[in-house]
């Protein structure tokens, strides 16, 4: 799911934000240095009707104008309008040749934030998700690939027909791999 999604870029008028995996465990960092949040870029390609079309979900190494610009090279199609909360790092995606689009929340609530209720609304059901479905998690090796399924998924809503046929041929397109770099989370088809 991880290959597939790499492939994809999204445009168009674009909400984005940042976002952790993971929380601060017994006896150690506490907040965004906890050593068990994984920092990842969620972003949502919306329709001209204002709709979700596509998202990404991408681990960075963390929120600098260097990650994102990389982030923005590789996931961004050139001439999007990408809204943001207001984080300094997101000015970088005009690397990628993108407009970016401030709105400063100063503390706001999400619910008093329409402008980025789909964003808002991905991250929710992302997290409900991963609640439901991962009872222990290892986000530091495995978060790629969490954040990958739910995008999967998510990306082919409007056909789900064909979704495991889909992943049938994801899944046999991929060479073959030990059991070791399976556990390990080091396969890339």
């Amino acid at each position: 799911m991880a290959a597939r999604e790499e492939r994809y870029v999204i445009g168009g008028s674009v909400q984005v934000d940042d976002a952790y995996l993971g929380g601060e465990r017994s006896g150690g960092k506490a907040g965004r240095g906890s050593e068990n949040k994984v920092p990842f870029v969620a972003a949502v390609s919306l329709s001209d009707g204002g709709h979700p079309l596509r998202i990404k979900l991408t681990p960075v190494s963390g929120f600098s104008l260097k990650a994102i610009a990389q982030w923005a090279q590789s996931s961004l199609a050139h001439g999007s309008t990408v809204y943001s909360d207001g984080l300094v790092c997101f000015t970088a995606v005009t690397t990628a040749g993108c407009v970016h689009q401030p709105t400063v929340v100063a503390g706001r609530k999400p619910k008093d934030l329409p402008e980025f209720q789909w964003i808002n609304t991905v991250l929710g059901n992302l997290k409900t998700s991963l609640s439901g479905s991962y009872h222990a998690f290892d986000f530091r090796r495995y978060a790629a690939q969490y954040l990958a399924a739910f995008a999967y998924r998510f990306n082919r809503r409007f056909d789900l027909s064909t979704l495991h046929a889909r992943l049938i041929v994801a899944a046999a397109n991929c060479g073959p791999h030990t059991q070791r770099s399976i556990r390990t989370a080091e396969v890339h088809c």
